[in-house]
């Protein structure tokens, strides 16, 4: 079986290569995808497929509607979603995501630093993991698919 893993969240840092490498190093049968990464494109697909919208909120709206047709359908593909909180921004679009993919009973990884533990305690709570790195995310996924663990 080849495990599909959804990588959600943050897209400022190079985390989601982290996890990919490290899931190619330990051999793992696992396909990854995600949201679109390149922040202006996601921002603009609506208007830029659609047409300008003179209000910012149609502006954003047209392009949320059309980002959340890869995102639904790639979450609900998905066997396991990962969703990273960075420093630097907030990620609402991330948590919708967690919330979407715990809905739907989807097997939670998230992934954050020390700093965030209280502003995403629920997000946490719905999750089956809470991690800091991507080698984490790796070590996760190498355990639950292969059953190996370093050390044993």
């Amino acid at each position: 079986m080849t495990w599909n893993v959804y990588l959600s969240g943050e897209i400022h840092t190079d985390w989601r290569d982290e996890v990919r490498t490290g899931v190619e190093k330990a051999g793992l049968p696992v396909s990854f995808s995600a949201p679109v990464t390149n922040h202006p494109a996601s921002d603009d697909c609506g208007v830029a497929i659609l047409g300008e919208e003179p209000n910012k909120f149609w502006h954003d709206n047209k392009g949320a509607n059309i980002n959340a047709i890869r995102t639904r359908t790639l979450i609900e593909k998905a066997d396991v979603v990962v969703v990273r909180f960075g420093d630097k921004y907030k990620q609402w679009n991330a948590a919708f995501d967690a919330g979407y993919a715990a809905a739907l009973g989807k097997p939670l990884i998230i992934m954050h630093g020390a700093d965030h533990q209280h502003a995403l305690k629920e997000v946490d709570a719905a999750a089956l993991a809470v991690t800091e790195t991507p080698q984490q995310v790796v070590d996760i996924l190498r355990y639950v698919i292969n059953g190996e663990l370093d050390g044993y």
